[in-house]
């Protein structure tokens, strides 16, 4: 699997299953709060949110908030990727899912309307460029660190001689930007370019959400996540601006996903640890 931008993954019609859960994640269902089933998407909706007649979902390898892919049985899961199978179920529509190296490249895509949704970390700076549903998973941010590494702790870091890497044009860019005026800011253009420089020495840590940062620890030897926590990421399913006519139903659809513990068993699949519950 390239890095190549918009690679396609596949476009066929989907049947992913619907699941009748009552655990959820994010905001918790209330004891006489019922579950309503999802309407079928009018027309406006659907041409709203798939104004091509394919939901085209934007993915970045590597997280399981996003695509991970099991080597071993070749299958793909990851919480943008099967809400994405989802919404086009219920849109009753094909889906087409769109890879790109990082997450920076997925937000250009969806602010340029090259593809109509994806699940990202729902910032303040990105609600200028897309629209967000409500928070579906709240996850930790942490370190990652080779295990002979003095760094113990986020407080650690802020030091001149640290080189710490960050996803190149990711919200943790310029926040710890900010916060660490001491630390070299390193960007790194793919989590494969990563993994390769921590192993090479030419990064002292690598700073993200924790999803992602245990899925690179099972990929690597010699490094472990850090137990403490510099902040939280808010993710929610994210599309572009001027789709306000197909706003009600998606997030009537990410309300119902939540409170059937659909997206809670998404999470599952792919692994995803790090997660908060959103009060």
């Amino acid at each position: 699997m390239t890095n190549s931008i918009h690679r396609l993954i596949f476009c066929a019609f989907v049947g992913v299953a619907q699941f009748a859960l009552t655990a959820c994640t994010g905001v918790h269902l209330q004891a006489n709060e019922s579950v309503t089933a999802l309407a079928p998407a009018t027309a406006l909706a659907q041409q709203a949110l798939a104004p091509q007649g394919v939901l085209r979902v934007g993915v970045y390898l590597g997280s399981p908030t996003s695509l991970v892919l099991d080597t071993k049985t070749g299958v793909s899961s990851g919480v943008a990727f099967e809400l994405g199978h989802a919404l086009a179920q219920q849109l009753k529509v094909p889906v087409q899912v769109v890879q790109y190296p990082r997450v920076a490249e997925v937000i250009d895509a969806l602010k340029r309307g090259q593809v109509d949704m994806t699940f990202t970390n729902a910032t303040a700076a990105r609600a200028k460029d897309v629209d967000f549903t409500p928070a579906l998973i709240q996850l930790e941010l942490g370190v990652l660190v080779p295990l002979n590494s003095p760094i113990r702790s986020f407080e650690d870091l802020n030091q001149h001689n640290v080189r710490l890497g960050v996803s190149q044009g990711s919200s943790s860019q310029g926040v710890l930007g900010q916060r660490l005026k001491n630390t070299q800011i390193v960007p790194v253009p793919s989590l494969t370019q990563v993994q390769q420089m921590l192993a090479a020495h030419q990064l002292d840590a690598f700073a993200t959400n924790k999803g992602i940062l245990f899925e690179l620890a099972e990929k690597m030897s010699g490094v472990q996540v850090l137990d403490d926590s510099w902040g939280v990421e808010n993710l929610a399913i994210a599309i572009p601006k001027g789709r306000d006519a197909g706003m009600p139903y998606l997030l009537a659809f990410a309300k119902q996903a939540q409170q059937t513990g659909q997206v809670k068993e998404i999470a599952k699949r792919a692994g995803l640890r790090g997660m908060l519950r959103v009060n």
